[in-house]
């Protein structure tokens, strides 16, 4: 994996913004899955008690911006999972500025290392955002300035995937799918179809927590979550293109014989 020239360049400048303690680069492009399309998502860690300089970081926001207009939000204006940022186009690349507090990082490896399964809303997120979630995107960033070593101790402590978190979302999750299921059949005997899609994905949003808890692969958001189960070691056989034909279909015995091969 390559780590983009746009995103040590722009890393360098925001590493100069006053209260930005490290900045590591994340999403598709930290776990070399990127397409031509996809963003360059670059998290700003700060502390609580000492937060970034606002007023510097939208001089460099509308200095990097190739409209000029780019504005960040304050720490907490995108809610309180995904926390905060600035959306920019760069010489033609999007360009996601993200914000994460060190204390709710470090609170994050605690609750992965203890297998502590907490899941919040937040918009963006259908299937809602887990407390080890910045733990999560601890494990599968790229660390691009950190000088006091706050990113990368963290990340020591972590190590490899906790079996406990594993162990927790797999008796979390494992359970469900077939409580979500009757729940969709109900659904649309009485032609809530609404309801009977939201109860489905759920189904098969607790299949893929299981197969991902099994296969140690850290989750980091929906997005291509379905596809990231699917190749992982045990999946059962065309996971992703059987769960997308039963969505589609409303195919609920579909969806139970995933979860019977599942387990």
């Amino acid at each position: 994996m390559t780590v983009p020239t746009l995103a040590r360049s722009i890393a360098a400048r925001a590493a100069g913004v006053p209260g930005v303690v490290a900045v590591a680069l994340g999403g598709s492009h930290a776990r070399g899955t990127a397409r031509p399309d996809s963003d360059l998502d670059l998290c700003l860690a700060y502390e609580a008690e000492y937060p970034f300089d606002l007023t510097v970081l939208n001089i460099l926001c509308r200095d990097l911006d190739d409209s000029g207009t780019a504005e960040a939000t304050p720490p907490g204006g995108w809610g309180p999972w995904v926390d905060g940022g600035a959306w920019l186009t760069v010489g033609g690349q999007r360009v996601d500025l993200i914000y994460r507090e060190l204390g709710r990082v470090e609170q994050s490896v605690e609750d992965a290392l203890a297998g502590r399964v907490t899941l919040h809303a937040q918009p963006g997120h259908p299937h809602g955002i887990h407390g080890h979630h910045y733990a999560a995107e601890l494990a599968s960033c790229v660390v691009l300035h950190d000088p006091q070593g706050r990113l990368e101790g963290l990340r020591a402590r972590l190590g490899d995937y906790p079996a406990a978190l594993a162990q927790s979302l797999e008796r979390h999750y494992g359970w469900s799918p077939g409580f979500w299921l009757d729940a969709a059949a109900k659904g649309l005997k009485r032609g809530d179809v609404h309801y009977a899609q939201g109860c489905m994905y759920q189904a098969v949003m607790a299949l893929v927590q299981v197969l991902c808890a099994r296969g140690c692969a850290w989750l980091l958001n929906e997005k291509g979550a379905v596809a990231l189960a699917g190749a992982l070691p045990g999946a059962p056989r065309d996971f992703e293109a059987r769960v997308s034909a039963a969505l589609a279909a409303l195919d609920l015995s579909a969806l139970r014989e995933l979860a019977a091969e599942v387990g």
